[in-house]
């Protein structure tokens, strides 16, 4: 058979030049694992295979042959609209439409509305199940924990294609890995809060690493566990394997109580390049970043502020991952102390995430029990700078204003020449197209500040006292699509939300 494997890793083609920039150099390296691994499943049942990745650059139908007999999509929830789009232009051409990756697991019953098949759990012997005949509207899943992925050297073609220029690798090229799956902790935002954390491999590891080292040296590794090095010793017992010189630099996204003392030596010498914990609240959540629970937020940001620098004393690049509009955040404090924390650590990139609740995570639960959940707000928009849900102690007009209070520190010409003084070389440019990028979300937070305050019907929406979703919204939709939005009606963007999570319960 003929088999398209697409990856939908932004929403909108790319626009100015900043913008485009930091999609080439950035966005396009957010590649995945599991659709690569897809693509080469299907290669080795032998399958002629098409794989390529969507960041911005043109016409996705484009990017894969007209004639398909099967194409798997994996999309974000930010992207289900454009997935959609792409399942009904296949459909007419009677290609078999497979959708996978975070949204699928997130919203399955919502998928199969557009797609043949939708997968949540995926391994080669599902696939061999899927391309042998599963019947059409079905949700399916391996029911079975990932044991083993796809080498280095068995996915160069997808990693060619997504991360080279022209086949070949260039400074920016990035590989993605994975050590692990699951996770040990029961955050409640998480799709990965009850699934297990076990390791992959470790053999597979050092040959990936081996490969890599010899084939394409200097090349940057991004390990995608939901968190790397769990059992640290295991996983750095590898890495140190190989002499120093022959060291990758590698991203990974890790919890501050695992990297302490001895182990920040260990991260430095093996070459960790950028790392991204997550801080996510000053009153909540505080087991990750290894403080006391009866600590106060005053000294947790103390704390975080010196743990975070030294870690600058290891690791070039360092992002610190937010949330702000939980249950537990009240008043000014959230926004002063994240302020305060951008002041003292300018070398640590700041992304102040809208909590979002996804399908199968208690969070969802919670929200979908007290009627908080916009249930008419299409699933393209649980991303922000938009609001899915009511939040407890702000109205919407607050919320908006001290998200701008915050996006304006953040990409202030002060603490723009904070962090590049802060910083070198790759980090400092990387650093400055990040703020010229949210520079843009600070546009949009203030245009629906505004709106809230002038448009009754937006914020009567947003207040939770009527269903109807605002023409805002309809517009913004279309806008994101382009020519596809006339695939999609007014009721196909209405979400179908589950209401029962068997996972939760």
């Amino acid at each position: 058979m003929r088999i398209g494997v697409l990856e939908i890793l932004r929403v909108e083609r790319s626009a100015g030049w900043a913008h485009t920039a930091y999609t080439y150099l950035v966005v396009r390296q957010y590649a995945g694992v599991m659709p690569q691994a897809v693509s080469v499943w299907c290669r080795e049942l032998g399958h002629e295979v098409f794989y390529a990745t969507y960041f911005g650059q043109k016409d996705p139908k484009q990017l894969l042959p007209n004639d398909l007999d099967v194409v798997f999509i994996s999309a974000y929830t930010q992207a289900s609209a454009l997935a959609y789009a792409l399942a009904k232009v296949y459909g007419q051409e009677k290609t078999l439409t497979v959708i996978g990756g975070p949204h699928a697991k997130a919203f399955p019953d919502d998928c199969l509305r557009f797609f043949d098949v939708v997968v949540r759990e995926c391994d080669k012997a599902l696939i061999v199940d899927i391309l042998g005949g599963v019947p059409r509207g079905e949700i399916v899943t391996s029911g079975r924990m990932l044991k083993d992925i796809p080498s280095v050297e068995e996915r160069m073609p997808e990693i060619r294609a997504s991360a080279f220029w022209r086949g070949r690798a260039y400074p920016g090229s990035c590989v993605p890995m994975l050590t692990s799956v699951g996770c040990p902790y029961t955050c409640d935002f998480c799709i990965d809060w009850n699934n297990p954390y076990a390791l992959l491999p470790m053999d597979r590891l050092e040959t990936d690493l081996r490969f890599l080292h010899e084939k394409f040296p200097g090349i940057f590794v991004a390990f995608h566990d939901p968190n790397f090095a769990v059992k640290f010793d295991q996983v750095f017992d590898v890495l140190e394997k190989l002499p120093p010189q022959r060291h990758s630099w590698y991203f990974m996204e890790s919890s501050l109580s695992i990297l302490r003392g001895p182990r920040l030596k260990r991260l430095q010498d093996t070459g960790c390049f950028f790392i991204a914990p997550g801080v996510e609240s000053w009153t909540a959540y505080s087991n990750k970043s290894g403080v006391g629970p009866a600590t106060s937020a005053r000294q947790k940001l103390d704390q975080i502020v010196e743990h975070f620098h030294l870690l600058h004393e290891y690791v070039p690049g360092i992002q610190a991952n937010f949330m702000f509009g939980l249950d537990e955040d009240e008043g000014d404090d959230p926004v002063e102390l994240t302020k305060e924390f951008m002041t003292r650590a300018p070398f640590a990139w700041p992304t102040v995430n809208i909590p979002t609740p996804f399908g199968g995570t208690p969070l969802y639960q919670q929200y979908l029990d007290e009627g908080r959940v916009m249930t008419s707000m299409p699933f393209a928009f649980y991303y922000a700078p938009y609001l899915v849900t009511t939040v407890k102690n702000y109205s919407p007009v607050t919320y908006y204003e001290k998200l701008i209070e915050m996006f304006s520190h953040m990409t202030s010409e002060r603490m723009l020449f904070k962090r590049l003084r802060t910083t070198s070389g790759r980090i400092r440019f990387t650093y400055l197209l990040r703020t010229l990028s949210e520079r843009r979300m600070l546009k949009a937070l203030q245009r629906i500040a505004e709106l809230m305050r002038t448009d009754r019907q937006l914020r009567a929406f947003h207040e939770g006292e009527s269903e109807a979703l605002p023409e805002f919204y309809h517009h913004q939709y279309e806008r994101s699509l382009g020519p596809y939005s006339t695939l999609l009606s007014r009721e196909d963007r209405r979400p179908l939300l589950p209401r029962v999570q068997s996972s939760v319960s």
